[in-house]
């Protein structure tokens, strides 16, 4: 695999690690209340793909980082705020929805590149499907 599409690889997982420590710093702060089932079910799905993107990172003898990056203190802090002023129920949607959708675009951005290998691409189409089924969802609970 070329530097490139590996290194877009990394910022993926990253982001996945950087989402699932927002959603678990979610959950933590909504208390059983809110939003809960879907910041569980956001986790799994974030740790799905993180996991999926790391066996594709070592598969090509690159090391995996499973801390996150200064984006998981963003989030983590914008979760506290948020729960300490609203609450972390129906309002937080849009937000999470506008995150996912971002989300969504990095991955058409590697999905993209033409030297993407065909079992990568199986992975990240799958992965992008979730998200955007995730999506969906949220923009239904919206109504």
């Amino acid at each position: 695999m070329d530097e490139h599409v590996l290194e877009q690889l990394k910022s993926l997982h990253t982001h996945a690690i950087d989402a699932r420590h927002g959603y678990k710093e979610a959950l933590d702060d909504a208390e059983g209340h809110g939003l809960t089932s879907l910041f569980r079910d956001m986790i799994a799905l974030h740790e799905n793909n993180a996991k999926e993107l790391s066996a594709c990172l070592v598969r090509s003898g690159v090391p995996v980082n499973d801390d996150g990056s200064f984006m998981t203190v963003v989030h983590r802090t914008i979760m506290k705020i948020r729960s300490l002023f609203n609450g972390l129920g129906e309002g937080v949607l849009p937000g999470l929805i506008d995150g996912e959708e971002r989300n969504a675009a990095s991955y058409d951005s590697v999905l993209a590149m033409q030297t993407l290998p065909a079992d990568v691409r199986d992975v990240l189409t799958a992965q992008r499907g979730r998200i955007e089924a995730a999506i969906t969802g949220m923009r239904m609970m919206r109504r």
